[in-house]
């Protein structure tokens, strides 16, 4: 639901960010399946977010020290955030990159936003608009139709690697994450909040972090490597995070979940272009239904 604060502009430019966004969630999967083994999944995850709170602390550190009596306060909440969205997203998307491939990536987190739609159901009773449904169904129908291929009999033939399973995971936990990051409301400004958030969610997986480093070892740096972690906070980092809470302030949970049904489309893409992964057929049908769909899901009519 829409909260009524919002303006005319700021919706506007929620909904042209609809389409920006999953591109650069999508760096985050292609990344993930390019630095497969170069640097350990949870390394990777912490230095993504120690240097997104580093990136954004200029910007935002005097209202987080005006802030910190209501920081501390709200303490459990940003913990809880940051574990899912920084934590099991994070790590989560690192580790099952190693036996998946970008594309499956992608079209497993397409599933997000029927699961956002549900637990917004469930745990806050929204509702959907027959628009809404109208759109959403036929944006789904595109990502079925990019998963099976143009054929309905490869749902028979159907197999999942770990990696496929550990993403389905994380792709749960972002969907709760959306729908907590609305109905957890703040007074903190987005890039504020979103420091707070991240830093919290280093700080919840630093057990975790702990033990890759006695297993695995520190990860090595080169100029690959390097450029990936900047790359990773920068990109999906800052500016995805930064830009899906202002949409989820703006739009609201449901709708901006919507966004991810664009997510094997432009994962596709990406991963044609810079991994060699196939391009096909199905994905342009894909496409010709899901960028419709999401309009429809997302857009409100002006009343006559």
């Amino acid at each position: 639901m829409e909260p009524a604060a919002s303006s005319a502009r700021d919706l506007r430019i929620a909904q042209i960010l609809l389409f920006i966004t999953p591109a650069m969630f999508t760096t985050n999967m292609v990344m993930a399946r390019a630095t497969a083994g170069l640097i350990p999944p949870v390394a990777l995850a912490e230095l993504r977010w120690i240097g997104v709170v580093l990136v954004l602390l200029p910007f935002c550190g005097r209202e987080l020290w005006r802030a910190r009596a209501a920081i501390l306060r709200e303490w459990k909440e940003f913990a809880v955030l940051g574990f899912l969205g920084m934590g099991i997203c994070g790590g989560g998307v690192y580790y099952g990159a190693a036996t998946t491939t970008a594309t499956n990536i992608g079209l497993i987190y397409a599933t997000s936003p029927v699961m956002i739609i549900l637990l917004s159901r469930m745990l806050f009773a929204e509702r959907f608009s027959l628009r809404q449904g109208l759109g959403t169904a036929l944006a789904l129908t595109g990502v079925l139709a990019i998963i099976l291929r143009g054929d309905p009999a490869t749902i028979l033939h159907l197999t999942f690697t770990p990696g496929d399973l550990i993403i389905l995971v994380a792709a749960a936990a972002w969907a709760l994450y959306s729908v907590l990051l609305k109905h957890w409301p703040s007074r903190l400004s987005v890039s504020a909040r979103l420091a707070t958030i991240a830093f919290a969610g280093v700080l919840v997986v630093l057990p975790v972090q702990a033990f890759e480093l006695a297993v695995v070892g520190p990860p090595h740096f080169d100029l690959r490597t390097i450029a990936a972690v900047v790359t990773l906070i920068l990109v999906p980092g800052v500016g995805a995070y930064a830009t899906f809470g202002y949409m989820t302030k703006h739009l609201g949970p449901n709708r901006t979940g919507l966004m991810l049904y664009l997510s094997p489309v432009y994962t596709a893409i990406m991963a044609w272009l810079l991994l060699g992964e196939v391009f096909a057929f199905y994905h342009w049908l894909g496409t010709a239904l899901v960028l419709p769909g999401l309009y429809f899901a997302t857009h409100k009519p002006d009343k006559p």
